[in-house]
């Protein structure tokens, strides 16, 4: 069954967008609203790691050794800031594509709850869904305020 591994695909994406949170939001502490509101958002996604445990338990841990998008797609500059408002619009725009690998993991998870009728998994990935488009919707309206600072203001 391939849901392994995209059970483990989601854990793994979730996990590492919580930790680039964290490191995006001290970062840029200098803008209150991103250090406080990346806390809460990475938060989301520790709530989605632990509820998805007991899951992957009852699936078994095939296909979990294969998962390696969330590195392909964390830049090594994403593990350290960037410097001044096009660093912080680059952090966001980095953010926000890992958040869609997280978002698109979570449809097809829905998807294959609702084949197998495991309403456990479905109200999980429903939920963990949900909040993954609030921290998208975030991440979008962050970038819209914090574009034309960025790339029309002369340094």
């Amino acid at each position: 069954m391939h849901l392994t591994t995209y059970l483990a695909l989601a854990h793994h994406s979730e996990q590492t967008l919580a930790g680039a949170f964290r490191i995006i939001g001290d970062g840029h502490a200098k803008h209150p609203d991103v250090l406080f509101v990346c806390q809460a958002l990475a938060q989301f996604s520790d709530n989605h790691v632990a509820q998805l445990e007991p899951v992957m338990a009852r699936y078994g841990k095939q296909g979990h050794s294969d998962v390696q998008e969330p590195e392909r797609l964390h830049p090594a500059g994403l593990a350290e800031v960037r410097s001044g408002p096009v660093g912080l619009l680059r952090d966001l725009q980095d953010l926000h594509v890992l958040g869609t690998l997280v978002l698109t993991s979570w449809t097809v998870i829905i998807q294959a709850a609702q084949g197998l009728r495991d309403e456990e998994l479905l109200y999980i990935a429903q939920g963990a869904s949900a909040e993954t488009s609030r921290q998208l919707s975030w991440l979008n309206t962050r970038m819209k305020a914090a574009a034309p600072q960025a790339l029309i203001v002369a340094p």
